[in-house]
C-alpha cells in the first residue's frame, strides 16, 4: 500500500513537530532535497520531502519563522534508518545546517552497486528496474525557490520520497539474501564520515588536479586555494566565480611578484589583477613560496608503469568485467583504472581491490593472473577463468 501524500506544504513549527514525532515511530524513513547552488557556496535548502510507509509530506524550510529542529533530532535519531538515494549533496546541506550526519544512513545508489544494478546508477532507471515505475520529468527544472509551489510540482518532489521505500526494502532483501550487507557498511563509511563534508580553506587544494610535484608549486596552489575557499564562503559565491581553477595552475606556475607580472597572465582577468583582489593574490603566492616545508601539501606517488605492461592490463580488466558479472555487483565499486595499473605494476599495491571483499571476489584472482597461475579462455559467447595447472597434461 503507498503512503497518503499530501501537497500542502509544511509551513509552520506545530505540524512540522507532529510529523516528525510520527516518523520517529518508524524503523525507517526516506529522505530527499531539492536546493539550489548554481549562484552561490552554501546550497540554498528549498524543498525538503519525507515518507515512512503510512505517509509523504514536503516540508518548506524557507517559510517564516519555521524552525527545523524537529527535522534535525529526527535525522539523529539512531532507532530510525534514514534512506537517501545518491546522498552526498543531501547530506552536505544537514551536516551544515544540524552539524551531523544523519545516522542511521542507507543509500540506494550505493546499495544498488552493491546488488550489481550498475556504476552510480540514476534514481530513475532504478525506480524502471525494481517497481516499473516511470518518473514524470517535466517538473525536474523547477527553480524550487519560487512560491507557490503548485500541486504538481510537490507531487512530483514527493514521488522521489515515495518510490524510496520500495526501492529501500527490495536492496535491503537483497542484501540479506546475498550476504552482502557488510560490503554495504565498508562503502558507506566514507559517506556517514563527517570528515568528508569538511569545508575547511586549507583542506581546499585537494579539489584541484594538480599538474606540478615541486614544492614551492604545491605551496602556492595550496594558499591560493585556501584564499579562494575563504572568499568563496566570505561572499557565498561558487568557487569558479571567485578564481577559475585554470588561474589557480597559471598562478602557481608563473609565480608573480609583481602586479605588472600578473596583469600579463592569461587565465586572471585583467579587472582582478589590477585592483585588490590582485594584491589578494600577490600576497597568497609569497605565502606559498614561504610556507614550511612540513605544510607542503604531499601528494600520492606517482606510479611508473614498467614497459610491456599494457597488454597485462587489458586481461585485468577483462578478468574484473568477468568476475564483476558473476558476482552482479559494479565495476566501479571493485576497481579503477587506476588500481589495475597499480595492481600490474605492483603485488603490494594499496589500493581497495587488494582489501576486504573486492580481494576475495578479485584481488587474489588478479595476483593469480598477473603470475601464471590463472588462465582465461573464450567459450563461446563467455570467458572462462581457470587455474593454469588444469591445462597440464
Amino acid at each position: 500500500m503507498s503512503p497518503r501524500r499530501s501537497t500542502t506544504l509544511i509551513d509552520d513549527n506545530a505540524t512540522l513537530t507532529g510529523l516528525c514525532a510520527e516518523l520517529a515511530g518508524s524503523p525507517y524513513i526516506s529522505i530527499d532535497t531539492e536546493f539550489i547552488r548554481d549562484r552561490t557556496y552554501w546550497p540554498r535548502l528549498c524543498l525538503v520531502q519525507v515518507a515512512n510507509p503510512d505517509q509523504a509530506r514536503a516540508i518548506d524550510p524557507l517559510a517564516d519563522g519555521i524552525d527545523l529542529s524537529p527535522l534535525y533530532d529526527l535525522l539523529r535519531d539512531p532507532s530510525v534508518v534514514k534512506v537517501f538515494h545518491a546522498a552526498r549533496q543531501d547530506v552536505e546541506i544537514f551536516v551544515r545546517q544540524a552539524g551531523d550526519v544523519p545516522s542511521p544512513l542507507f543509500d540506494t545508489q550505493i546499495a544498488a552497486m552493491v546488488c550489481g544494478f550498475g556504476d552510480s546508477v540514476g534514481y530513475d532507471r532504478l525506480v524502471q528496474k525494481l517497481s516499473g515505475a516511470h518518473i514524470d520529468k517535466a517538473s525536474r527544472f523547477t527553480d524550487w525557490s519560487r512560491r507557490p509551489l503548485s500541486d504538481k510540482q510537490i507531487g512530483y518532489a514527493l514521488d522521489d520520497v515515495t518510490h524510496l521505500l520500495g526501492i529501500y526494502r527490495t536492496l535491503l532483501k537483497q542484501l540479506e539474501e546475498s550476504g552482502r550487507a557488510g560490503w554495504l557498511e565498508e562503502e558507506m563509511a566514507v559517506l556517514t564520515d563527517p570528515g568528508t563534508y569538511d569545508q575547511t580553506p586549507e583542506q581546499a587544494w585537494r579539489r584541484l588536479k594538480i599538474r606540478g610535484r615541486k614544492p614551492t608549486y604545491l605551496g602556492i596552489v595550496k594558499e591560493l586555494a585556501a584564499w579562494r575557499e575563504r572568499e568563496a564562503q566570505r561572499r557565498d559565491m561558487p568557487r569558479g566565480h571567485v578564481l577559475k581553477d585554470e588561474a589557480i595552475q597559471e598562478l602557481a606556475a608563473e609565480m608573480p611578484s609583481r602586479q605588472e607580472k600578473l596583469s600579463r597572465l592569461r587565465a586572471v582577468p585583467k579587472g582582478l589583477a589590477e585592483g585588490a583582489v590582485g594584491r589578494e593574490l600577490l600576497a597568497a603566492v609569497q605565502r606559498g613560496r614561504d610556507l614550511p616545508q612540513d605544510e607542503i601539501p604531499v601528494l600520492d606517488a606517482q606510479v611508473v608503469l614498467p614497459r610491456g605492461l599494457s597488454p597485462l592490463i587489458d586481461l585485468l580488466k577483462v578478468l574484473l568485467k568477468t568476475r564483476c558479472e558473476e558476482h552482479h555487483v559494479a565495476q566501479k565499486l571493485v576497481a579503477t583504472v587506476a588500481d589495475l595499473e597499480r595492481i600490474a605494476a605492483d603485488d603490494g599495491a594499496d589500493v581497495a581491490a587488494l582489501h576486504g571483499w573486492r580481494l576475495e571476489i578479485f584481488g587474489e584472482d588478479a595476483l593469480a593472473l598477473k603470475h601464471g597461475r590463472l588462465a582465461m579462455t573464450a567459450k563461446g559467447k563467455r570467458v572462462e577463468i581457470f587455474p593454469t595447472k588444469d591445462l597440464r597434461p
